[in-house]
C-alpha cells in the first residue's frame, strides 16, 4: 500500500506540473451549495492540466448524505470522490472506508490546513479528507433595519438580545421577518442547528452513561425558545426552510437576523446575487451565559472511497481542489471575498482577504468551537452539532422530523421532546449502549 501511494503521489505531482496525464474520468458527488458550484465552473482548469475529465453529481445536502452513505457502505462504486464532513470523515476512515491522503506532495502544505479542520477529518493523526471549505456559524444581521429599530449589535449577543431584536425588526405586512432559522428536517439541517442551541442552554444529547437526555429541564427551554422565537418572528413555511432557502431569503431582504453558516457571508454580500449586499453586519453566535455559544464547527470535505478504479485522479482533483492555487484562481476569477473560506491558515494571513469585512469574524468563530467539549456539562462524545457516533445520523434525522413538525404547529415542544426521547432511547439500547 505504501510503494502504491508513493507511485500515486509521484504521479500527481508529475502530472500537475507537466500537464502530460494518463487521461481519465472522474465522478464526483457534492452538495448543491455556492461554492461547489463555482469550483464546477472552474473545473476546465484542473482539465486543463491534468487531461482529467469530471461528471458532477450535485445533490441537495440531506440526498447527498444518502446517497453517498449508501455507495459507500454497500461498496457501490459509483463515486470516485465523495463531499463529506467532519462527522463521517473520521468514522468512515476508522473502517477502512476512505483512502488516506498522507502521500500528498510537500508543495501542497498539509500543515497550513488549519488545525481544527485538519484535527476533524482525520483518525489517528491520518488524514482521510481534505477540507474544501471550513465553517462555524455566526449571525448575519440587516445593518440597516437593527440601526432603524433603534439597537446596536454586541459582537457577542445573548440570545435574549436576538430576542429582542427581532421583535423589533419583523414587519410583516412588508415580509421582512425578524430572525431566519434551519426547521428543515435533517440531522444536517434543523437537528444540526437545534443542537448548537441546546448547547448554550446546558442541554446535551446524553449525559456521561450514554443516557438521553432530551427530557431535561435544559432542553425545554432551548426547545422552546428556538420554537417561540422561529414561529413568531420567522417567515412563514419556516418548516421547510434550510441553509438555501434561508439563504435566498436572506439575499430577497426578508431576514433581519440569519444564523447560520459563517460560509454564507460571501453571499450574502455579493451585490451579483443579494439585494441587501451593502448593508450586512456580523456577529458571533449567541449565548445564554452559561459559556458556550451556539456556534459549530464543520468542513465540506473532498475524500477519496475505498475501491475507486481511479485513485490517482482522484487523488489529483483534490489537490487541485483544496490547494492555495485554487484560492488563488477564484480570487482571480470571483475577487478575494468570493474564495472558499475557513480551510487554511495562509488565507488568514493573507493581506488582501483580511481587508475582507467577515474574515475575522469566521476566523474567530471556528477558533471558538471546541467539539471535544461541546456543551456546558461534561460528555461521553465529541461533536458541536452532531454526536460522533455511528447512530447518530438514525437519531439525528427522526428527531429531525419531529423538532420540523413542532415548527409546522403539528405538536406541541414537550411533545416533540417526549418523541424524541423515546425515539433516541430505542435506537441507543437497540445499538447496545
Amino acid at each position: 500500500m505504501h510503494l502504491k501511494n508513493t507511485i500515486c503521489a509521484v504521479t500527481a505531482v508529475s502530472l500537475i506540473a507537466t500537464g502530460v496525464a494518463f487521461a481519465g474520468n472522474i465522478t464526483i458527488a457534492t452538495v448543491n451549495n455556492g461554492d461547489m458550484i463555482r469550483m464546477q465552473g472552474l473545473t476546465k482548469d484542473f482539465t486543463d492540466k491534468t487531461g482529467h475529465t469530471v461528471e458532477w453529481v450535485t445533490l441537495e445536502e440531506n440526498v447527498l448524505r444518502q446517497r453517498v452513505t449508501t455507495d459507500i457502505t454497500t461498496k457501490g462504486g459509483a463515486f470516485d470522490v465523495m463531499t463529506i464532513g467532519m462527522y463521517e470523515t473520521p468514522i468512515w476512515g476508522k473502517n477502512g472506508w476512505l483512502v488516506p491522503l498522507d502521500d500528498f506532495p510537500a508543495s501542497y502544505d498539509t500543515d497550513d490546513i488549519l488545525p481544527a479542520m485538519r484535527g476533524g477529518l482525520s483518525h489517528d493523526g491520518t488524514l482521510y479528507a481534505a477540507p474544501f471549505y471550513g465553517e462555524s456559524s455566526m449571525i448575519m444581521y440587516r445593518t440597516d433595519l437593527m440601526e432603524k429599530a433603534g439597537l446596536e449589535m454586541p459582537d457577542a449577543p445573548t440570545w435574549d438580545f436576538v430576542k429582542q431584536a427581532a421583535a423589533a425588526m419583523t414587519d410583516k405586512d412588508n415580509e421582512i421577518y425578524g430572525v431566519c432559522l434551519r426547521g428543515k428536517a435533517g440531522w444536517g439541517e434543523n437537528t444540526a442547528f437545534i443542537t448548537t442551541v441546546a448547547n448554550s442552554f446546558g442541554a446535551r444529547w446524553f449525559n456521561e452513561k450514554w443516557e438521553p437526555q432530551l427530557d431535561s429541564p435544559e432542553w425545554k427551554e432551548a426547545i422552546t425558545f428556538y420554537h417561540d422565537l422561529l414561529t413568531t418572528y420567522g417567515p412563514p413555511g419556516a418548516s421547510t426552510n434550510g441553509f438555501n432557502e434561508n439563504l435566498s431569503l436572506f439575499q430577497q431582504g426578508k431576514c433581519g437576523m440569519w444564523i447560520d453558516a459563517t460560509v454564507a457571508a460571501s453571499f450574502v454580500t455579493n451585490p451579483n446575487d443579494s439585494t441587501v449586499a451593502d448593508k450586512v453586519g456580523f456577529a458571533l453566535a449567541p449565548d445564554t451565559g452559561k459559556g458556550k455559544r451556539a456556534n459549530w464547527l464543520w468542513a465540506w470535505a473532498l475524500a477519496v472511497p475505498a475501491g475507486t478504479q481511479q485513485e490517482a485522479a482522484a487523488k489529483e482533483f483534490i489537490q487541485w481542489a483544496t490547494s492555495k492555487e485554487y484560492l488563488e484562481l477564484v480570487a482571480e476569477n470571483e475577487g478575494w471575498a468570493n474564495v472558499p473560506p475557513g480551510s487554511r491558515t495562509s488565507l488568514y494571513e493573507n493581506p488582501e482577504y483580511v481587508k475582507v469585512p467577515f474574515a475575522k469574524m469566521t476566523l474567530d468563530s471556528i477558533n471558538t468551537a471546541d467539539p471535544n467539549k461541546p456543551t456546558v456539562e461534561e460528555v461521553p462524545y465529541v461533536g458541536i452539532q452532531y454526536v460522533a457516533i455511528p447512530e447518530w445520523m438514525g437519531i439525528g434525522t427522526v428527531v429531525g422530523q419531529e423538532f420540523s413538525a413542532m415548527i409546522a404547529g403539528q405538536q406541541t415542544p414537550d411533545e416533540a421532546l417526549a418523541k424524541a426521547q423515546a425515539l433516541t432511547t430505542d435506537e441507543m439500547e437497540a445499538a447496545g449502549y
